[in-house]
């Protein structure tokens, strides 16, 4: 059998997959996500995502900075707000003190080069659930986007880099980005989950944050799974009101949307590799139906390989660990 193309020839060491592999992941890819809660010395594993925690203040610096000794950039803050504080109106997510703000300072002061992104949005705060005011039963817009921008802005003022409203809420990219301009916040960026959709994969992080919504679902602001068109839609209007980083979240199951809207935007494009997405890979390799470390590795190269500029994964930690 003489053939002119053997395909295989390139496959056929370590050292030669490596020379050839047109997609690579570094550290500089991920976004680690942080949940913060009050307290001191405080650790909690989450129950549904395994290995996974909560920290207080004290110990989320401390992981930061071992992060950042990884060779990681970026993280992402979500808290967990005390059942007291939370109301139909956010007002603890305005409070100059509140733990979001405090945990931005003391990331800060401890390691001023990381790269701080904030979530934005209600659910954490409300005694819904929701990501949005409640009013006669309807989650509304426009009073929720004024919140939010003011939510913003209280970020930035405590050192944020990036603002990250995860809501879905009509007009907030634009709500935040004038009112960033008009407090002088020039320099805070806005990543927008552009592309969030109502997806089932998103239980374990409620757990997180005991944030599940208290009536009905999400679907009236989050996206129909079933559509493509209007990801792209959404992308290039939050492009459009200021954006600067545009996501698409869940990742594993959104592939070809992460692809549609890379080959459409010339913005950086993030992926949010989701807590259900973790939590099925931990819980499978739990009961050994699956290399754990092998598919971490070929499922965030699958999500860079899609289009991904970075990707938010609760196995940031895990990947440069493996990688390195």
């Amino acid at each position: 059998m003489q053939l002119l193309r053997r395909n295989r020839i390139l496959r056929q060491s370590p050292a030669i997959r490596a020379m050839v592999a047109e997609t690579l992941i570094t550290p500089a890819d991920f976004i680690a996500p942080l949940f913060i809660t009050e307290g001191e010395n405080i650790r909690e594993e989450i129950p549904s995502m395994l290995s996974y925690y909560r920290m207080s203040i004290d110990l989320t610096v401390k992981e930061v900075k071992e992060l950042w000794q990884m060779g990681i950039r970026s993280v992402l803050l979500f808290i967990k707000c005390n059942d007291e504080l939370k109301d139909n109106k956010g007002t603890e997510a305005l409070n100059p003190d509140g733990l979001m703000q405090r945990s931005i300072r003391a990331i800060k002061n401890a390691c001023p080069d990381m790269l701080i992104m904030t979530d934005v949005a209600l659910d954490p705060f409300s005694s819904y659930g929701h990501d949005g005011i409640v009013e006669n039963g309807e989650i509304v817009n426009d009073a929720t986007v004024e919140v939010l921008a003011a939510m913003s802005v209280s970020h930035a003022a405590a050192g944020a880099d990036f603002v990250a409203p995860s809501d879905m809420m009509d007009g907030r990219i634009l709500a935040i980005r004038q009112a960033l301009e008009t407090e002088g916040y020039t320099k805070t960026g806005i990543m927008a989950y552009s592309a969030k959709y109502a997806s089932c994969f998103y239980g374990p992080f409620r757990d997180a944050l005991d944030s599940a919504p208290g009536f009905g679902d999400k679907k009236t602001y989050q996206m129909d799974y079933a559509n493509r068109k209007e990801a792209v839609k959404e992308v290039l209007m939050d492009i459009e009101e200021g954006a600067d980083i545009v996501m698409v979240k869940p990742a594993m199951a959104y592939l070809d949307i992460i692809r549609e809207v890379k080959d459409t935007v010339d913005v950086p494009v993030s992926a949010y590799h989701v807590s259900g997405e973790y939590a099925m890979i931990k819980a499978a390799a739990k009961m050994g139906w699956l290399n754990e470390e092998k598919a971490i590795l070929e499922s965030l190269t699958g999500i860079k390989r899609a289009g991904a500029d970075m990707i938010a994964t609760y196995f940031a930690k895990d990947a440069v660990k493996l990688i390195s």
